[in-house]
């Protein structure tokens, strides 16, 4: 198995390096009818695109412009595969040609390496986050899918670095720096992100996803759970860490009788299970956190060995974000949109 597909029935399958001609996918289980055009994949991908992160951005300019290539008729997709391109315009190789023979702490240089015995020590090649973008195209089709049944799939950046959001205004996050969900916390994180910059350094983040509008009964026990297959895909980003369902792992340190949500005639009185039971949706919001960890790319002497085993030390140059986030955040969404698309058809949920 190559591990570049993911999905049963709606199925995405991406190709492409970070430094190569072109990033690209092709989409299989789409059904026939639905409307889709280039304009609404692109807000998506102009949301994740560099450039997104303020102060800590990448200097890389990529318009990440997307071309379908087949399965789109007229607007409509016509029910065979849609294959999709991105082209990369700002490649600029010569920035990695001093480290190729070393590998770079925090990256899959070395289980590359180890693998397949030979790598594009490029930008990482096919370990890049720029690989993310094909999924953001996958993502958004599995959302325009979702959207015809009223489901509504959004993000917002919980905490960046150690400072947590206090004040939750979640449906716009997306229209703040940082996907803050709330006004006052953005002026605290572009210091913060500033600061990080200065000293060479780099930050991780905390980014809650949510599902609203979903029916009870989606997901598959024993082993295909609802929630273990959010999991697997959200765990697929190569910058994700760790992955929580509703409580977490806040849920062990509580009591049974707290953690429960109670069930009235209204129905649930709270949503500590995060929306799936017995990995099946329960009819609430499904909610997602998930760890991000920091850019591993640092301006900061570190110690490392080269291809043939000695030691040495490496500053990474070249240009990289100070956080994933507000880039990341459409590529989490994308995950969660194609895992429910995934289980729609599974269920035998039609357009």
């Amino acid at each position: 198995m190559s591990g570049n597909t993911i999905g049963r029935l709606f199925r995405l399958t991406t190709f492409g390096e970070s430094h190569g001609p072109a990033l690209g996918g092709i989409i299989d289980g789409c059904p026939a009818g639905l409307p889709i055009t280039p304009e609404l994949i692109q807000e998506a991908l102009d949301r994740r695109r560099p450039g997104q992160g303020g102060p800590g951005s990448t200097a890389r300019k990529e318009p990440d412009a997307v071309r379908l290539l087949s399965g789109v008729f007229e607007g409509v997709a016509t029910g065979t595969s849609i294959g999709f391109v991105i082209e990369n315009t700002d490649q600029r190789s010569r920035d990695y040609s001093n480290i190729k023979d070393v590998f770079r702490p925090g990256h899959a240089d070395f289980t590359y390496q180890a693998k397949y015995g030979v790598r594009d020590y490029r930008g990482g090649g096919r370990a890049s986050g720029r690989e993310t973008a094909a999924r953001v195209v996958g993502g958004e089709i599995a959302r325009l899918l979702l959207q015809r049944h009223g489901v509504k799939v959004y993000s917002y950046t919980k905490e960046l670095g150690d400072v947590p959001a206090h004040c939750f205004d979640i449906l716009n996050a997306h229209t703040r720096p940082f996907y803050a969900p709330d006004d006052h916390v953005v002026e605290i994180w572009e210091d913060r992100v500033r600061q990080t910059k200065e000293e060479g350094d780099t930050l991780g983040a905390v980014v809650c996803v949510t599902a609203s509008g979903l029916p009870a009964g989606l997901g598959e026990p024993v082993f295909d759970k609802l929630d273990a297959r959010l999991a697997y895909a959200l765990m697929g980003v190569g910058a994700v860490k760790a992955v929580e369902i509703g409580e977490g792992l806040q849920a062990a340190r509580n009591y049974g009788s707290k953690n429960n949500d109670a069930i009235t005639p209204e129905g649930f009185a709270s949503n500590r299970a995060g929306g799936v039971l017995g990995g099946i949706s329960s009819g609430q919001d499904v909610v997602v956190r998930c760890a991000v960890k920091p850019i591993p790319s640092v301006a900061m002497e570190q110690r490392t060995v080269t291809t043939s085993g000695e030691a040495t030390t490496i500053t990474v140059g070249g240009r990289h974000d100070i956080c994933a986030v507000p880039r990341i955040n459409p590529v989490l969404e994308a995950m969660v949109c194609l895992t429910l698309a995934d289980f729609w058809l599974l269920s035998g949920r039609g357009l």
